[in-house]
């Protein structure tokens, strides 16, 4: 070993956002002039420097360098302990390097942030959102949600209520709403609404604005529609039930002129006379004779003169 070195403090504290420093001494033991190369290794070696980071010392003489911690006010650097180390390596000899190890104490911090998911929520009868819960703190979170309204005419049904959230992450809490009662016809209604965010052991909670439209089941060209249809209906029975009699009341006219007797022709007042009797058929006379033949002109009957019937003689 061609070296000796030592850490000052070993343990060192800090806030978040601060500085806090710790020296490192090395002294060359050997007997040439030596160039050592200081580094931080570890987790704390994102928010840490070594000022010097190389000594050149003559054999005998001895060097200091300073370390800082400014770890930042971001998840990144995790509340409590954390151990480092300090590696110095000789650039002559890099086979007998030293890594001194340390522990850097970090204060822990909380940060919340919470957003409603969407803002305004317009719905019938349910509408949902959504809590988003950001742990920025340098710890684990433990939260309470929860909500309410102005009116008192909402009701809420939040899941889950509690939540962990680890440092850097983020969690969801759904959120349904839905109105006491409904609303048929009319304008839409807004609600306003606030979500509370509480962290565990605060008194104090995050609270978030938001609005809840509640709208009709019926909309207003719907009901302006049916009120339309109504008075047409309305219309056309009224129209309807005046022109019906009308068409009964001629319908029956044309009947009785259909059933009433022709009138007289050429305009005579008196009945007109009873047809003739049809004529009586030839063979048909009493007793069955055939017709005798004569001569009207004579007015004698037909069948033979006088002086037939007493012969020639």
């Amino acid at each position: 070993m061609t070296m000796w070195t030592t850490l000052d403090p070993v343990a060192v504290a800090v806030d978040p956002g601060s500085r806090a420093t710790a020296r490192l001494r090395v002294r060359n033991t050997g007997d040439t002039v030596e160039e050592y190369r200081l580094s931080i290794v570890g987790d704390p070696a994102g928010w840490s420097r070594i000022e010097p980071d190389t000594l050149r010392l003559y054999p005998g003489s001895e060097g200091s360098a300073e370390i800082s911690f400014a770890p930042p006010r971001t998840p990144d650097a995790p509340a409590g302990p954390t151990a480092y180390g300090v590696r110095v390596e000789p650039r002559e000899n890099p086979a007998v390097r030293d890594v001194l190890e340390g522990r850097v104490s970090v204060a822990p911090f909380t940060e919340v942030r919470a957003e409603l998911v969407p803002p305004a929520i317009a719905a019938r009868f349910r509408g949902r959102a959504a809590v988003a819960v950001d742990n920025l703190g340098n710890t684990p979170l433990t939260a309470s949600v929860g909500a309410r309204d102005e009116s008192g005419r909402l009701s809420f049904d939040v899941r889950p209520g509690n939540v962990q959230v680890a440092p850097g992450r983020a969690a969801f809490v759904g959120l349904e709403i839905s109105p006491q009662a409904t609303r048929w016809t009319g304008g839409p209604e807004t609600h306003r609404i606030t979500v509370s965010v509480r962290r565990s052991g605060d008194a104090a909670a995050l609270e978030l604005n938001g609005e809840f439209e509640q709208r009709p089941v019926l909309p207003a060209w719907l009901v302006a529609v049916g009120g339309l249809l109504a008075a047409a209906a309305v219309a056309f029975a009224v129209l309807w039930l005046g022109f019906s009699p009308k068409v009964a009341s001629a319908a029956g006219e044309k009947k009785a002129e259909a059933g009433a007797p022709l009138p007289n022709p050429l305009g005579s007042q008196g009945p007109l006379p009873a047809a003739p009797p049809p004529p009586a058929d030839p063979g048909a006379l009493p007793g069955g004779g055939a017709p005798v033949g004569g001569d009207p002109a004579a007015g004698v009957p037909g069948g033979g003169s006088a002086g037939a019937g007493s012969g020639g003689g």
